[in-house]
């Protein structure tokens, strides 16, 4: 396993107030799982802080040694995204955050032992604004019940709801696309198209045959992310969920080189673990 990384990215997170309008800085937490902060606002997406066997690369900082946060989302139930042990640290903390999650999983929030007062399910169409950040969840093409691997959006299994979700960030101006897991599917780009996307944190790690034999549900790959946004006419992009699991990667050199040659319109970053990269718009 990597090692912890020489940046406080905890302090450095709490401490990154002085961004003007049109400024987001990220960190990447490994896996799908990010920091993102305005100069008021601090937000979590899937926080993956435990450091459970298999993990590639540690987390930059524990769920004890987590810095104020005003808003946590959840995509889905999957434990590299509803971390629950990060969760139930999370649900104490003083800060008290707001958590937003897909409506069919908000049961599994509260076990976590979350005040109902600082949790909101929700659905595709259902935008929120909570103080200045505003929210728009979207579908995923995700899937739990395997093998044989079946790709949906888990309404089958939710009473019609939808089970798996991305969102559309919208912090200090700048508007970021983080799907969760998902798959491309029919219309994903229409929705995404009116939405004018700034950025878009999108997973690489694609999907195969014997990954889904091992029950890995994957996600699209390089070639459809890098696709994807630009149909979508998003401008930038960053890959993520491919480093974390030795049986789970993607290739981020092959979506960069692919971007390169395909679509040079697109800016791409790499980030590191645990390091501030500062979105400008």
């Amino acid at each position: 396993m990597h090692t912890k990384n020489a940046i406080d990215t905890a302090t450095q997170i709490s401490t990154s107030t002085r961004l003007p309008e049109g400024a987001v800085a990220l960190w990447w937490l490994g896996q799908a799982s990010f920091a993102l902060r305005s100069a008021s606002t601090t937000v979590l997406i899937d926080p993956f802080l435990t450091n459970i066997e298999g993990r590639v690369v540690s987390p930059p900082f524990t769920a004890e040694e987590c810095p104020p946060v005003d808003l946590v989302l959840y995509t889905h139930e999957h434990i590299d995204h509803l971390d629950v042990p990060t969760l139930q640290i999370l649900a104490r903390h003083p800060s008290r955050p707001r958590f937003i999650a897909p409506s069919p999983i908000v049961d599994q929030v509260l076990k976590a032992g979350v005040d109902p007062e600082q949790l909101q399910g929700v659905q595709p169409e259902e935008d929120l604004t909570i103080g200045t950040t505003r929210i728009i969840p979207l579908p995923a093409l995700h899937g739990l019940s395997f093998p044989p691997v079946a790709y949906s959006f888990g309404q089958e299994i939710s009473n019609g709801q939808y089970r798996y979700l991305g969102y559309v960030i919208e912090l200090a101006g700048v508007r970021i696309y983080h799907p969760g897991d998902t798959l491309v599917f029919d219309g994903l780009v229409e929705k995404l198209q009116p939405l004018a996307i700034d950025l878009a944190l999108l997973p690489i790690n694609g999907r195969s045959y014997s990954r889904e034999r091992q029950n890995l549900v994957g996600n699209m790959d390089e070639r459809e992310a890098a696709d994807l946004a630009a149909s979508a006419g998003i401008q930038t992009v960053i890959p993520t969920h491919y480093e974390m699991f030795a049986g789970n990667v993607g290739r981020p050199g092959f979506f960069v080189d692919y971007i390169r040659a395909h679509h040079p319109q697109l800016t791409c970053y790499l980030p590191s673990h645990g390091r501030r990269l500062i979105y400008m718009k």
